[in-house]
């Protein structure tokens, strides 16, 4: 079975958007790698990025408060695989037990698969598709840091067939993917 190689980042939900990019700026030193009214991301290190906020106020400006715990939160936690060979044959195995993703989108800086679990927590599971300096450049540049979506089976036939890991995580082109309702942003 292929394994994550690392963890790789955190996504919040949040009614205290400045508050919360403020408190990890402080208590991790991080910067502020991309920042729109929506949505910011941090990074404390040479990855592109370790913390995402999502502004509900933005997103669901008629959910609730700041302390309403049914939408605030942890939106998903995001593991790395070492190749998109262990990404692929991770979502082979999963698609063979009656497991399939969410959301299939190509990020730019990862190619990415989403799950829940039994109890709805979400779990993005990626590939890097550059270094984290990239990365944080793309970051810095992007007006479209959710990506555009892939078909898993496309990329699979692609993978089967031989073709180089390299061509495999270029971004496709296309609109930005649109976030599904399963994801909770929207």
């Amino acid at each position: 079975m292929a394994r994550p190689v690392k963890f790789a980042h955190v996504v919040y939900m949040t009614r205290r958007y400045e508050a919360m990019i403020a408190w990890y700026q402080d208590v991790f030193e991080a910067e502020i790698v991309n920042m729109d009214p929506a949505i910011a991301f941090l990074t404390y290190d040479d990855e592109h990025h370790r913390f995402a906020f999502a502004n509900l106020d933005l997103m669901k400006p008629d959910g609730g408060g700041a302390d309403d715990r049914g939408q605030i939160g942890v939106n998903h936690v995001a593991y790395t695989y070492g190749s998109v060979a262990d990404l692929l044959a991770t979502y082979e195995r999963l698609k063979a037990a009656g497991i399939h993703p969410y959301w299939p989108v190509h990020h730019g800086t990862t190619l990415s698969l989403y799950y829940t679990d039994p109890d709805g927590n979400r779990m993005e599971f990626q590939v890097d598709a550059c270094s984290a300096e990239e990365g944080k450049a793309f970051l810095a540049a992007t007006d479209n840091p959710v990506g555009v979506a892939f078909d898993p089976e496309a990329l699979v036939a692609r993978w089967r067939g031989g073709e180089a890991e390299e061509t495999m995580l270029v971004q496709p082109a296309g609109e930005p993917a649109p976030v599904p309702l399963a994801h909770g942003m929207t």
